[in-house]
């Protein structure tokens, strides 16, 4: 997969699609490189007349990892927050909307639709809040504004999520990942354990594991402010999409995002959880598709 260098790292992606056509820019989550986007889901945005990029953020995958930067705790991070305090943190959620922005230079691209899943989905909201110039439309998925009176996801997902794996050998790593599956799974859209087990597989032999890059991305999220203020000043074109089953992020953030921003629409979607499962695809595939292609004639029509 290709690189460039953007807002002073390397950036992987991969480009699905004619370089001619509108651009869709995926921004993952934390702890989750670009293979994480379902491949079926990028061929079939591609198939409906869109160039889609999918990349790694910094500090995971093969784009770059601040090596020589400070590993923060989590755990003390939260008490200093949680104390008012504001510890400084090697890069913020804002920084990492700024790679997302600087990779669309390098690529030659003024403006994009900005998709975002998780903390991605923050990632694309800042995108939206501080380049409008260069968002063509806007689409948070399973993501929330981060207001702090918000109801908490499940705390044994949340452990699950967080917990490091016994080691860094690849049988615990990809015994790890399928733990975090079925922890995030959407019971409405079952994965085998064959399935979980292949997916885990070809995520971990893709990069190398780096706990230091994770502690330095829990930094950016526990230190981010919440954004409702901000996204009341968004005038693109917003979709909120939302599982009715997330464990990590209730809907009830997603229903909060959509009224955060004027004219948003929201989908909640039963069965949907916090993954993007085989059986989901043609269903994000829809609400994606459909909502951009809108997106799209709308601005067409007013040219």
């Amino acid at each position: 997969m290709p690189q460039v260098r953007a807002n002073g790292i390397d950036v992987e992606y991969e480009s699905f699609g004619r370089k001619s056509d509108p651009l869709i820019l995926l921004i993952m989550g934390f702890g989750a490189h670009l293979l994480y986007w379902p491949e079926t889901l990028c061929q079939g945005l591609a198939a409906k007349g869109f160039r889609v990029v999918r990349f790694d953020n910094r500090d995971i995958g093969k784009s770059t990892h601040l090596t020589g930067e400070a590993v923060p705790d989590p755990r003390v991070l939260f008490a200093e927050v949680a104390a008012g305090k504001r510890p400084g943190v090697p890069y913020s959620l804002d920084d990492m909307a700024d790679d997302a922005v600087g990779l669309m230079s390098a690529l030659g691209v003024e403006r994009a639709h900005i998709v975002g899943a998780s903390m991605g989905g923050m990632i694309a909201q800042l995108v939206a809040i501080n380049h409008p110039d260069r968002t063509k439309s806007l689409i948070s998925i399973m993501s929330t504004t981060g207001r702090r009176d918000l109801p908490p996801g499940n705390p044994e997902t949340l452990s699950a999520l967080f917990r490091p794996p016994k080691s860094a050998g690849r049988d615990d790593l990809i015994e790890a990942s399928i733990l975090v599956q079925r922890a995030l799974a959407s019971p409405g859209f079952p994965s085998s354990e064959a399935e979980m087990r292949s997916r885990a597989e070809r995520r971990i032999d893709y990069a190398p594991f780096d706990l230091a890059g994770l502690a330095r991305q829990s930094a950016a999220l526990i230190l981010a402010e919440p954004r409702n203020p901000l996204l009341r000043e968004v005038r693109c074109p917003t979709l909120v999409l939302h599982g009715a089953d997330d464990p990590v992020i209730p809907a009830a953030a997603g229903k909060d995002t959509a009224e955060s921003v004027p004219g948003a629409e929201l989908a909640i979607v039963p069965g949907m959880g916090h993954d993007f499962p085989p059986g989901l695809v043609p269903i994000c595939l829809k609400h994606i598709g459909d909502f951009i292609e809108k997106a799209e004639a709308t601005k067409a029509a007013a040219e």
